[in-house]
Order: C-alpha cells, then structure tokens, then sequence
C-alpha cells in the first residue's frame, strides 16, 4: 500500500526584521532546499512512499522535486500560487485528504497556516523561521524517516503525536465580529498600525493568551512561562496583562470589566525576567495572569491596537473588544524522537 507524504516548504520564513535587529537564524532557500532534500532521503525508510509537494513562486519547490532521489514518487499539488500564507492552507486542505502525514518547513506562521485546514493528518514541523516556539530545529533525514513511519502506520499515530491547543479570538466592533485564530500566542499591542509586523518592543505589549507557556520559550509564551508552565498539550492556557502607565493601560487597550477579564487580577503586579526576541532578554511587569481552561475568555477593550497572532503583527483593531480564548483543536504534532525509538524497539532498524 502506497504511503502519501506532504511537503511544505515556505520560501518566505525566516526573512523578518528580527534576523537584522536581534540574533534570531537565517533561513535562506538554499538551506532550505538543503533540509527538504534531507527529508525526502528520510522517506526512503518505509517503501512505497510518493510524496506531494506545495508550488511556490520562486522556484524552490522545483529544484527540491527535481533532486527527489530516483526511488520517490514526486509530485506537484495542483493549485493556484498566491505567494501568501493561503497557499500553505490550501496545500493543506489537500493533503488532509490525501495525505498519510505533512512535512512542514517554516515558522510559528506557516506551522499556523497548515494547522488551520490539515485537521487529523500528523503534522512534522521543521523550524525554519525566527522566533519559533512550535517548530523545532530537527535534521531533515531524521524529520523525514519519522514522518514515513507514523504515515505509514509503522508507528501508529496515537502513540507518537500530541494535540496542539490553538487560540480563537473574536474582535468585536459595533454588529460586526472578526475572527482570527492563532496556533501557540496571540497579543494585543499598544500600537496604531500593522507596520513592521514583527514584535520588536516589549513595551508595546498589553497583554494576551499563550496555549503554551515555558521560561524556555521566545516572546509571548516566555513571558507568562516566566509566571507558569502550560504544556502545548494540556488543555486550556494562559491570560494576562502587563503592568502600563497608569492604571487603564494608556489610551490603547485595557482589559474589559466582564467577569472573565476582571476576576483575573492576581494581586500586585510581578516582574519577570523573560526572551522577548532571539537576542534580547527583557524585564517586563505582570499585572496579572490566570490559567485558563478550555474556551474560557480573557478579554480587553482596545481603542487603538493591534493583535499580534503568533509572533507577527496581523489585524488593527480600534473601538472595539477583543476576546481570546485557548482551545483544544490544534493540530497533531509528531513526537519525532518517540517515533524514532519506538521504532527502534520493534526491530525496524536491523537487517538481521
């Protein structure tokens, strides 16, 4: 029985402002193309495998089909190219019809984009981004043998993938709502435009909800990981609000008077030190904070802001009540050490 494998490789990660301001990597399209040639090596673990690959308009997805070693099915997904993050959900939405499992190359973005349409298909997310907290830096022949053995049911994919939580919002102005979801952070900023879409300056941070939080992690889930851990796979996540000139949070955005948003203060205010940008270790100070279950709402009224989804800067939002939320919906993320060694402990590694 063939096994189908998807690939996504997004020609646009890795190039924001943070590479030039902070320390975060480069990720050129030459090392990506170096990475998606180590994942297609790493299908040839499991036989009878064809791989679908996502177009781009650049010309890399061509060179990677091209240098698809002799024994692998390689094959374009028919679709229209838009050079915008609608071509990774579309992708997506293909292969969750048709794939076994997804390769994914890029950042908290991309990872984003695939999570939204890919619904149960196990997703292996390479980190070829900035500031990532979902991807993970993982060799590419090692990424792809994981993906063959969970796509081809060598290692059942229960035993070898997590669920995600996600990060609804509804962004509610007058009789119209807007709904944005994001995959690991969503925040709201004190800033009157989209611009550079980059988080630079933490003091441009009102607040947010993470559905994942870890000391370890860069920006928004290292802040409220500075206050308490929340697993990527437990349900529900973390609400709060840093602490701002005055008391109303200046004249951009400030918590709602809602049970929900005001039942979250959690005394005075605590000061974290947390990695807000690759490079970078802020002070920032918590007013409050709250572990929130699953599809609880943390909310703000915001005059003039922006809500930042994953690391990037993505709508304006003026006169209007934003309400975030942690669901437990995301996507199937493969465990690809788990994979690997459960594997190895059903003998697929020896010839004899």
């Amino acid at each position: 029985m063939t096994t189908t494998i998807g690939l996504v490789v997004n020609p646009a990660a890795g190039r924001d402002i943070r590479r030039l301001t902070g320390g975060a990597s480069v990720s050129n399209n030459y090392a990506k193309r170096r990475t998606a040639g180590c994942v297609l090596a790493g299908l040839t673990l499991v036989d009878d495998v064809e791989v679908l690959v996502m177009p781009d308009n650049t010309g890399l997805a061509n060179r990677i089909v091209d240098d698809a070693p002799d024994d692998l099915g390689v094959e374009f997904v028919e679709m229209t190219v838009t050079a915008s993050g609608r071509d990774s959900r579309a992708a997506a939405a293909h292969f969750a019809d048709h794939a076994d499992a997804v390769v994914v190359l890029g950042g908290d973005g991309t990872t984003r984009d695939v999570a939204q349409t890919i619904g149960d298909v196990p997703v292996v997310s390479i980190s070829t981004g900035t500031n990532n907290v979902v991807p993970t830096p993982v060799d590419g022949t090692v990424a792809g043998a994981a993906a063959a053995l969970v796509g081809s049911g060598a290692v059942p994919a229960a035993e070898a993938t997590t669920r995600h939580g996600t990060v609804e919002v509804d962004v509610v102005r007058s009789e119209e709502t807007t709904v944005i979801r994001g995959l690991a952070t969503v925040g709201v900023l004190d800033r009157p435009f989209v611009g550079t879409r980059a988080i630079l300056d933490p003091s441009d941070i009102v607040g947010g909800v993470v559905s994942r939080s870890s000391p370890a992690e860069i920006g928004l889930s290292g802040i409220a990981g500075g206050l308490v851990t929340h697993r990527p796979d437990e349900p529900g996540g973390v609400g709060f609000r840093l602490a701002r000139d005055g008391a109303d949070g200046g004249d951009g955005a400030d918590r709602t008077d809602a049970p929900d948003a005001t039942d979250a203060a959690t005394g005075p205010a605590t000061t974290v030190r947390a990695i807000t940008v690759p490079g970078r270790l802020s002070t920032v100070d918590v007013a409050e904070h709250r572990v929130l279950d699953d599809g609880e709402d943390y909310a703000f009224e915001v005059d003039r802001g922006v809500i930042s989804v994953d690391g990037e800067r993505e709508h304006e939002v003026r006169n209007g009540t934003v309400r975030l939320r942690p669901v437990t919906d995301g996507p199937r993320l493969v465990d690809v050490e788990a994979v690997l060694e459960r594997a190895a402990d059903d003998g697929r590694f020896r010839l004899g």
